[in-house]
């Protein structure tokens, strides 16, 4: 009776909170659904014209949705391997007994502390500047010409700044499932003779195989809406080459000023993340009950 009763107060004590959350998720939703289906030109906000699916028939079928669509999954993909990967060998080195290795992974996890838009404007004008960049500095001084990375390989540029963003954020996640693994495992594969490789691939790997999957789970949903360091770079060109969904969207609002155009391709990007999410989290949940 007692249990009872403290449930009952512990929900009725959170409800004020989630009735809250529950209105500021739910009344966005709603405006942009209204929105969506209506001829809603910022330009000329008095005019409201009802016309049903016209705007998901125009998004869907507009070359620019193909596009943006074929980018965001190439930028999620690109990104998910680079971290993936680097991460798992960055947090195998920081892992090892070295001097200074707390001050290692401190300099290590500090990109992620960084806003999206500081980096992408560190990369762009110190970094991947034509003339006056690093790497512009470097090329010059080995007797090559420099990149203009952002006109000749722009995608792979945004892919190369959201990466280095996302890498502490993977690195720290493996790194403290490293901890947590058995040394007496290594040991014995070692006393039975087992090489690093040996070592690597049929101890330390399966037991990486689920915080790997939590940062796959993760990062996805939130690559699926980079969108400050398109802006703050590449402006989604040259052309629509580093147009992703979630710029495609901005620029149908606040460059077309079409509303409803961009409402309901939130509503079309709100879709396909569910659809990832799903997958994802299904995957997840395979892999942890292995």
């Amino acid at each position: 009776m007692a249990t009872r009763q403290t449930h009952m107060l512990g929900r009725i004590l959170i409800a004020p909170s989630v009735l809250l959350l529950f209105i500021w998720m739910i009344v966005p939703l709603v405006m942009t659904i209204y929105f969506s289906v209506l001829h809603y030109d910022l330009l000329n906000p008095g005019v409201h014209d009802f016309i049903g699916f016209e705007n998901y028939y125009y998004f869907l079928t507009d070359p620019a949705f193909l596009a943006s669509l074929k980018n965001t999954l190439v930028l999620v993909g690109s990104v998910l391997i680079i971290t993936v990967v680097l991460g798992t060998l960055v947090a195998l080195l920081m892992d090892q007994p070295v001097i200074g290795r707390n001050f290692v992974r401190l300099m290590v996890i500090a990109p992620f502390f960084v806003m999206p838009t500081v980096s992408a404007l560190v990369w762009k004008n110190l970094l991947m500047h034509p003339v006056s960049g690093f790497f512009a500095w470097i090329a010059t001084s080995l007797g090559f010409r420099p990149i203009d990375w952002f006109a000749q390989a722009p995608l792979f540029s945004i892919i190369l700044i959201v990466a280095w963003q996302w890498l502490p954020f993977a690195t720290l996640i493996l790194l403290t499932a490293l901890q947590s693994l058995d040394e007496e495992q290594k040991e014995a594969a070692e006393m039975d003779g087992a090489h690093a490789f040996s070592t690597f691939f049929y101890i330390t790997l399966p037991h990486l195989a689920r915080p790997i999957t939590v940062v796959i789970l993760i990062e996805t949903i939130f690559l699926l809406s980079v969108f400050a360091e398109i802006f703050v770079t590449t402006g989604g060109g040259p052309g629509l080459q580093t147009t992703n969904i979630a710029f495609l969207i901005y620029s149908q609002a606040l460059i077309q000023y079409d509303v409803g155009g961009a409402s309901a391709g939130g509503l079309v990007a709100v879709v396909i993340a569910n659809i990832v999410a799903i997958i994802l989290v299904r995957l997840v949940g395979k892999n942890l009950e292995t």
